[in-house]
């Protein structure tokens, strides 16, 4: 090993880096086409679970023009006539970002992926590949030579900081940010700039006339715990550059499996609402069984036209990975914790408690015994005929429809940030 690798990390603590790549989705489609949209103010819009009509994310030549995420697509178009607009391929998204992730697994196996276009690296063990700054560089230069993506980097002792380092050059930024640092980079900013810091909070603070970073590094402890309980704490900690979180690797199992769907219009008809159950039931199903797990505990979330949410859960009796099972439990909850009539807004579906099949010890009741073999080979033949054929090759009668969803299916229109599957299941193909 070269002493000068060996002496550029610490002898105790850690080296994070946090990889961010630079508006993802409009840079995806530029990597795939760059005649149609290389340099030029594009932006993705039209999911339906993203809210059609809105800005999801945008090129950095569209915020140029003022164009921001979350602005409505007609204001968007009216201050940027020549905006792009793209709709979202997220086969297209989960492909690259499997692509990148490969990348940053050459360098150490500690890779922890927030969403589909970020994670954390532990380059700690790392030394071979060289100094922090060569492999973050390394990596950066791979991403952009390989895959034609932009990325910022940073590279800190923990994970707050190096998210904070990797949001201050953007695109394509390398910033390292140290402990020592922290007084003369991050104490003159405002509160709200510290990541984890909301809106909400910010505003709590500047009520007891902490406004900058430096302030809140330097208040009383006592006043932070009178306010903010055991977060204050961790606030003034943060503010200090100081987070002891290590980098989770992403080959940990599920913590959970969700869908959710926006419904077009307020629904209130009790056959409506099953729908959307069967199909959210059968694609948590799908998920649940790719990643070779069974659920304990099935959650529902409902959400009315004034935004209010509840969530209501139920454990079975035997753990599954029956859509039958899941949808029963699901139509249940609904039935009994929300009015007949009343109107719904959003539905969802979270299996919870999960289990790894190949370990679980099941224990199967009398009467489903005999039923269980048959269930798991009909289970492996319609998912190999959907893997093969397509998600909407074989369905039911009772999932067809014209709400959201229907379409729950179509992979290449669906997706959040947040679903990491396709990563779960890369690491384990790559295991087998």
């Amino acid at each position: 090993m070269n002493i000068e690798n060996k002496q550029a990390y610490p002898v105790n603590g850690r080296v994070i880096l946090h990889i961010d790549m630079n508006a993802f989705y409009c840079s995806v489609h530029e990597a795939v086409e760059p005649e149609l949209y290389k340099g030029k103010p594009t932006a993705v819009a039209g999911s339906v679970e993203l809210r059609k009509g809105i800005i999801v994310t945008c090129s950095y030549a569209a915020r140029a023009k003022g164009i921001k995420t979350g602005m409505l697509v007609g204001q968007a178009v009216k201050k940027c006539p020549e905006l792009i607009l793209i709709r979202p391929n997220f086969d297209l998204y989960r492909q690259y970002s499997r692509a990148f992730m490969n990348i940053v697994y050459n360098y150490s196996p500690m890779v922890e992926a927030m969403s589909i276009d970020e994670c954390y690296v532990d380059i700690t063990g790392s030394k071979q590949f060289g100094t922090p700054l060569e492999i973050a560089e390394l990596i950066q230069n791979r991403i952009r030579k390989e895959l034609l993506l932009p990325c910022s980097v940073g590279v800190a002792p923990n994970k707050l900081l190096a998210k904070m380092a990797s949001d201050m050059k953007k695109p394509n930024g390398l910033t390292v940010l140290r402990k020592r640092d922290v007084p003369r980079v991050l104490w003159d900013l405002p509160c709200a700039n510290l990541y984890g810091i909301g809106g909400k909070t910010a505003e709590k603070l500047k009520r007891l006339n902490i406004h900058t970073l430096g302030q809140l590094a330097k208040a009383e402890e006592k006043l932070l715990r009178e306010h903010f309980g055991v977060m204050g704490v961790v606030l003034r900690h943060s503010a200090n550059g100081e987070d002891d979180s290590p980098v989770h690797p992403e080959r940990e199992q599920s913590k959970s499996i969700g869908h959710t769907t926006t419904l077009p219009i307020n629904f209130t008809d009790l056959a409506d609402i099953r729908r959307v159950f069967l199909n959210l039931s059968d694609q948590v199903g799908r998920r649940l069984r790719k990643q070779m797990l069974l659920a304990q505990t099935i959650q529902i979330t409902i959400r009315d036209p004034d935004m209010r949410t509840i969530t209501r859960a139920a454990k079975l009796q035997t753990p599954t990975e029956n859509r039958e099972d899941i949808y029963s439990m699901a139509c249940k909850l609904f039935e009994e914790h929300w009015s007949k009539g009343k109107p719904v807004r959003l539905l969802g579906i979270t299996l919870q408690n999960l289990l790894d099949k190949a370990e679980a010890a099941v224990q199967l009741d009398l009467f489903d015994y005999e039923k269980q073999p048959v269930r798991e080979k009909l289970n492996k033949t319609l998912d190999a005929l959907r893997d093969k054929f397509g998600e909407s090759a074989i369905l039911t009668a009772g999932m067809l429809g014209d709400d959201p969803s229907s379409l729950i299916r179509d992979h290449k229109a669906r997706g959040t940030s947040l679903q990491m599957d396709h990563l779960k299941l890369n690491r384990l193909e790559d295991e087998k």
